[in-house]
């Protein structure tokens, strides 16, 4: 299985620093997106301490050969350390505490599966035969709600509480991360986005942007970022798309 990527970052339209991260290991098939939080540019470091550490960590592991569960495990125990890392680096430097980080790893396996690892509110998608399916589960307030059946999806998206996070690394000393396994399938292409992309877009109109039918990723990449600062680009905007080979 053989699979290309292509990826954006942009501060946006109202952010005076970009606090997101992503990581891309195209040959190993790993790649992270991960979006920080906390002032004085603490969100920045948290987010790049993730990537730094995570990323690399899980590159070493498929290099030697681990894949499914062994690869599952050794992935939540680097998202451990870099937790550990971001609130010691807290520890040491006061000006950072309470800086901390959303995460969703992905990782494209040889065999023919697909890994996420998430935390907080960062997205993995999926496009396949056509539909778009969001693989990952937030972790707010308003996906509990919705969860409860006390808010309706279409409601969570305007909810004033959407951006307050039940889940995060560098906020808590253990760290719970969601993990997704399944198989590929050829010509499947996968969206890692911040919520400054999925805030600013409605999944359908995501869906017609990832959809098109172009070999040129990184002009999908670029026109979704684009689509989220016309539509106000209030958050950092980080849009990372892997296709699997047809």
């Amino acid at each position: 299985m053989k699979w290309r990527s292509a990826g954006k970052s942009d501060i946006g339209r109202v952010r005076t620093g970009n606090e997101d991260a992503f990581f891309t290991d195209e040959g190993r098939g790993v790649f992270i997106v991960a979006d920080g939080m906390g002032g004085h540019a603490a969100g920045e470091v948290a987010s790049q301490i993730v990537s730094e550490t995570v990323g690399p960590g899980v590159s070493r592991a498929v290099e030697r050969g681990l894949e499914a569960e062994a690869l599952k495990n050794e992935a939540l125990a680097l998202i451990e350390k870099a937790n550990r890392a971001i609130l010691q680096r807290a520890d040491h430097e006061p000006e950072k505490r309470g800086m901390g980080t959303t995460l969703t790893l992905l990782t494209i396996m040889p065999a023919g599966h697909y890994l996420f690892g998430q935390v907080g509110d960062s997205r993995g998608y999926l496009l396949r035969d056509g539909k778009l399916k969001q693989v990952t589960r937030d972790h707010t307030v308003v996906q509990q709600q919705v969860d409860q059946g006390a808010l309706t999806p279409e409601q969570a998206r305007d909810h004033p509480l959407s951006h307050i996070l039940t889940r995060a690394l560098g906020t808590e000393e253990k760290v719970q991360a969601d993990t997704y396994f399944d198989a590929a399938q050829p010509g499947d292409r996968f969206l890692l986005c911040s919520d400054g992309l999925s805030g600013m877009l409605p999944d359908k109109q995501i869906w017609q942007i990832l959809s098109t039918s172009t070999d040129d990723l990184q002009q999908i990449a670029d026109t979704l970022v684009e689509a989220a600062n016309q539509a106000g680009g209030l958050d950092n905007v980080t849009a990372l798309i892997v296709e699997i080979a047809p």
